[in-house]
């Protein structure tokens, strides 16, 4: 069931340790800044609740995981401040996914574009299907993928960042997200998929949860100047956005 909420959707269900975050948005899972905010939020106070150990982060239907930040939010952006705000957005949840205390499984079902694959990238752990293409197509309009790009590095090195961001209009599979470990495994099918996600969340969720709070420390060690940087590069893609390149790019686009 997809919803057909104008700023998405947002839901927690806790069970047994274990917190399945899902978000939802009718224009491929995408997210308006409100949505982001929320999500922001639910991670923060999912992570200190002493009832859960892991969290799974998930979007909703069978097609895309995430079509990145809102187009029609984008297309508004009119200076400066709303542009580094609208950015600050993504920078935000990666941020909050950071600093949680909890490991997050990410369960990636289809494509993921831009921010999507930010969301990707900021989880500890990553299981997809075939179908989970990725692409970082900002250069396409203009803009590039400042405020998500330590995320990806972090897990696919700078040659992979490079490979993803200059090749901007093309796709890479779901086996080349893995060769390059943004993915930890890559199934065939969505039940195979779902049935990973229990498994692995279970076990999880069975272990010392000091000990998996302790291991994401070591996991993210070297990132504690993010919360600065992420802002800078905000503020990078809040000017970009303003420029006449990205205003007839959007403009194009939009036709």
């Amino acid at each position: 069931m997809t919803t057909t909420r104008q700023n998405g959707s947002l839901y927690t269900a806790i069970q047994n340790k274990i917190a399945t975050i899902e978000f939802g948005h009718p224009a491929s899972n995408s997210f308006p800044s409100e949505l982001l905010a929320r999500l922001t939020s639910e991670i923060i106070s999912v992570g200190n609740n002493d009832d859960v150990s892991v969290i799974i982060l998930k979007s909703e239907g069978e097609k895309a995981f995430c079509a990145g930040a809102s187009f029609d939010e984008l297309v508004a952006i009119s200076n400066l401040e709303e542009g580094k705000q609208f950015f600050s957005g993504f920078a935000n949840v990666i941020n909050a996914m950071r600093t949680c205390g909890k490991l997050i499984i990410g369960r990636i079902q289809g494509k993921a574009v831009g921010g999507g694959v930010g969301l990707a990238a900021a989880c500890d752990y990553v299981l997809a299907t075939e179908n989970a293409a990725i692409k970082l197509s900002e250069f396409t309009i203009g803009i590039g993928p400042f405020v998500i790009e330590p995320a990806v590095t972090r897990k696919v090195r700078v040659s992979g960042t490079a490979e993803l961001t200059l090749d901007a209009s093309n796709w890479k599979n779901a086996y080349w997200a893995k060769e390059k470990g943004l993915y930890a495994k890559v199934f065939g099918s969505l039940k195979e998929l779902d049935e990973e996600v229990v498994l692995l969340s279970e076990k999880l969720a069975s272990y010392n949860p000091t000990a998996l709070s302790e291991m994401k420390k070591v996991l993210w060690k070297g990132t504690q100047n993010w919360n600065d940087l992420l802002a800078e590069r905000a503020k990078i893609s809040g000017t970009l956005v303003l420029s006449d390149f990205t205003k007839k790019a959007l403009e194009n686009f939009k036709k």
